[in-house]
């Protein structure tokens, strides 16, 4: 699902990190070696069909790569 991110991500927890994440080999495999942590936040988004939504989002981070893979995990509204 594509969506855009409209607003500062809040209450920005670590889920887990380093080998406590399922995908490791992934995301080394697709984006390379890192001190990867997989990280939730909450935030305002617009859905492809117009609407602004409440959300609770998943993604994965490494520093100097960024933040990848994001997802939608929860609709809060």
């Amino acid at each position: 699902m594509k969506f855009e991110i409209i607003s500062d991500i809040q209450e920005i927890e670590t889920i887990a990190t380093g080998s406590g994440i399922r995908d490791l080999d992934y995301l080394q495999k697709m984006h390379g070696r890192g001190r990867w942590r997989k990280l939730k936040g909450i935030a305002y988004v617009k859905l492809p069909n117009g609407n602004t939504r409440h959300v609770e989002l998943h993604w994965y981070e490494a520093h100097g790569i960024g933040k990848r893979d994001i997802k939608i995990k929860k609709y809060l509204d």
